[in-house]
């Protein structure tokens, strides 16, 4: 299950990024959630989506 806390799921994404995804992409369809969703959740929390890092910033 996916956090809803922004700050809960910031680390969630980010330690899952890490260890089992190479994309948020692959991350989204795996986990079958919306990119758009995700991005707009974190960024509320001013967090961005680094594709060269792979995790939020």
């Amino acid at each position: 299950m996916i956090p809803k806390d922004p700050v809960m799921l910031l680390s969630y994404v980010n330690t899952q990024l890490r260890d089992f995804y190479s994309s948020l992409d692959a991350f989204c369809e795996d986990k079958d959630v919306s990119r758009e969703e995700l991005v707009e959740k974190l960024a509320s929390i001013d967090y961005e989506y680094d594709a060269e890092k792979n995790q939020f910033l």
